[in-house]
């Protein structure tokens, strides 16, 4: 068996598993090999019902002092009942499990283990798994690999897989030279995969990441080098020419651009009319001005008789950015042509947009990846934009960069990187910063409280209501489950229309739902017919709206800070006075001065650096830093000091053999290839 071998020669996968497997794109078993845990379960000792605390995670030994109930709330049903041992009593809860109902008698004795919740003024066991007594001892103290799991794939059935891949497949030879393994002091390859996935203790594990997160970022770097030097030579198609138009708009703008914002258009205005294909990332800070930046490229182009295009992640923002730049254009008095296009519009309204793309008629496209689909034919696409870039695959954008004959290329990015790794990372791009907000700009005012500030929360909300705003409330993602997400948002939604007056409109939103419904409910929000809305991170990467005043953060201490400050921007984007509020379930020191960074600043790169400072093991799984180049392992906000390494290993190896043609790296040339055909690792373009 090695690792192109096909699920099915594992001891108990049949067709039916193996589907549940190829759903989390597990399709061979060196897919399995590097289906690597999300984190691990150290089952602790014991405790007495009284010592439980909230926030943690709790194993209590206790009897049923009541036959569990079962209530339904929309598709979901919620199973509850109480355990008492001599210290005290604690209720817990199931969602989607009736079933418990029959096999858990009032009187039984087990162990219970959730995370502990408090709901009003009683603490709840949430979702607790159970265990008969003698099983749950056998347990204690070992680290258990969780896996990221889908609809009917159970992490017992991954870890039994796991353990028998790791039992009878033939492991490739180790792909980095010994040099580099000697140097930065790493693991052998076959020690690292036994380790990742089933540590002997904490040490061993780390042990473990550290070579394989070198190898994620070695191979991403070693990538991209080759990207580089194969676009040296490249020409764009349609030259641009320096035009008077994109000043003149800037002069007549009802506000002045900042010094930052002026200094970013120059570089880009020179590299777009230098002759040489224009390859640059714009860098800024939530509420920065890249917008303004992005449209008055697209004017150049425009002016130039070329087309450009700009991709967002979202249908609601690409309908906005459309509106915005329809009403700018409109008050500027010009008259180019704008065209929207994305997924959901009817069948006649883009055959229309394909006609006016086909024809040149359409200057300036704004869209989702619908952009990229076959049917569309672009005339003279001269300038390729993409907004918060990191959300679209690699394949996604050079599709879109492939409509046009070597287009311009011009990404953008809310995502605070210190430029020591914005330099590895974005290494084929040249990068403007824009490190200064609008004058005219509040700065958003911060707290960060503990639960029992939760009811002056809500009624600072509503205070902030009857003045015509409205406000977020984010609750993160307890499990990988559906059941788990739609009710942990849906719940705290009729928790909150229970503690809010009715005439307050509430709604939530979760990841987990249609596309069209999403877009409805954003849609609804941005008009001001929803006043409160619930959500997962799904709003991360959101609309404006300018409207909303408020955002509060459920369970912060679960967020990297880098994205806490991405769900801060969602506010603060009006003239009102805007605030967040961080509420935390933990009271470790350490959570509190991590979320004390956010506090006292506003500014992203201040706290992305800042927060490089307090990196640990312990932040090592659970919720990514950010969304930016998702690796399976390696977090480039965490583990910088990794990436700074494995750009010196690049650099060196390169410098002694630049094509990998010695035969001490063909090895590590076979795997170069096998990365580079297969997409991994999201290779900026």
């Amino acid at each position: 068996m090695d690792k192109h071998s096909g699920l099915e020669t594992l001891k108990g996968i049949g067709e039916k598993t193996k589907k549940l497997f190829e759903r989390a794109d597990i399709f061979c078993v060196g897919d399995l090999l590097n289906y690597f845990p999300k984190g691990y379960d150290t089952y602790e000792e014991i405790q007495p019902i009284a010592d439980v605390k909230e926030g943690e995670t709790a194993s209590v030994c206790g009897t049923l002092a009541r036959e569990i109930s079962v209530r339904h709330m929309k598709n979901l049903s919620i199973a509850v009942t109480l355990l008492r041992d001599p210290t005290g009593t604690l209720q817990a809860s199931w969602f989607n499990m009736p079933y418990l109902r029959n096999s858990l008698k009032p009187g039984g004795r087990y162990v219970f283990r959730g995370r502990v919740t408090k709901k009003g003024q009683q603490l709840v066991l949430e979702q607790p798994a159970v265990f008969r007594v003698e099983d749950y001892q056998a347990l204690e103290g070992q680290m258990q690999p969780l896996y990221p799991l889908t609809d009917g794939l159970t992490n017992k059935m991954v870890t039994k897989a796991v353990r028998q891949a790791l039992d009878k497949a033939e492991l490739p030879e180790d792909p980095l030279p010994e040099d580099i393994l000697g140097k930065w002091g790493l693991a052998e390859y076959s020690y690292a995969l036994e380790q990742i996935h089933f540590p002997r203790e904490e040490a061993s594990m780390l042990q473990a990441r550290k070579r394989l997160v070198f190898d994620e970022f070695f191979l991403f770097l070693l990538g991209l080098k080759s990207l580089r030097d194969d676009r040296i030579t490249r020409q764009p198609a349609y030259p641009l020419e320096k035009k008077p138009l994109p000043g003149q708009v800037i002069d007549r703008l009802p506000y002045d651009l900042t010094k930052a914002q002026r200094k970013v258009w120059q570089e880009l205005e020179t590299d777009l009319t230098k002759g040489t294909a224009c390859a640059r990332l714009i860098q800024g800070d939530v509420g920065s001005g890249k917008t303004i930046l992005a449209f008055l490229a697209l004017l150049l182009a425009a002016e130039n008789g070329c087309q450009g295009c700009l991709m967002v992640p979202t249908e609601v923002l690409a309908r906005q950015h459309f509106e915005s730049f329809k009403e700018l254009i409109d008050s500027q008095g010009l008259s180019f042509h704008l065209v929207l296009l994305t997924g959901s519009m009817k069948a006649r309204e883009k055959r229309e947009a394909y006609e006016a793309i086909a024809c040149g008629a359409a200057d300036v496209i704004i869209g989702t990846h619908a952009l990229i689909q076959e049917k569309v034919d672009y005339q003279r696409l001269a300038l390729v934009i993409t907004d918060e870039q990191h959300r679209f695959g690699v394949r996604q954008r050079e599709a879109l960069a492939e409509k046009g004959r070597m287009p311009h290329t011009l990404v953008m990015s809310a995502t605070p990187i210190p430029r020591t790794l914005a330099v590895i990372l974005y290494g084929d791009l040249d990068i403007s910063v824009l490190d200064e907000l609008p004058a005219n700009r509040l700065p958003i005012k911060n707290c960060v409280v503990g639960t029992s500030y939760r009811p002056k929360s809500y009624a600072f909300i509503q205070k902030e209501i009857e003045k015509g705003h409205q406000a977020y409330v984010i609750c993160p993602m307890v499990e990988e489950s559906k059941a788990v997400e739609a009710e942990n948002v849906i719940e705290y939604t009729e928790q909150l229309r229970s503690a809010l007056p009715g005439r307050i409109s509430i709604e939530y939103l979760h990841g987990r739902m249609k596309p069209a419904v999403k877009n409805e409910i954003m849609e609804r929000f941005l008009r001001n017919e929803i006043q409160i809305l619930v959500s997962t991170t799904v709003v991360e990467v959101g609309v404006n709206v300018p409207n909303a005043t408020v955002m509060m953060i459920e369970n912060a201490e679960r967020f990297g800070l880098a994205q806490l400050h991405q769900l801060r921007g969602r506010v603060g984007r009006g003239n009102a006075q805007s605030y967040c509020i961080m509420i935390h379930g933990s009271e470790s020191k350490r959570t509190r001065k991590r979320l004390e960074i956010l506090n006292q600043s506003n500014d992203g790169f201040f706290i992305a650096g800042e927060d490089l400072k307090l990196r640990g093991p312990g932040d090592l799984f659970g919720v990514r830093q950010s969304g930016l180049l998702e690796f399976c392992l390696g977090d480039v906000f965490q583990d910088a000091q990794i990436l700074l390494w494995a750009n010196e290993a690049v650099e060196e190896l390169l410098a002694k053999d630049k094509d990998l043609s010695l035969p001490e790296h063909a090895s590590l040339r076979e795997r170069l290839s096998e990365y580079v055909r297969q997409g991994a690792g999201q290779i900026s373009l």
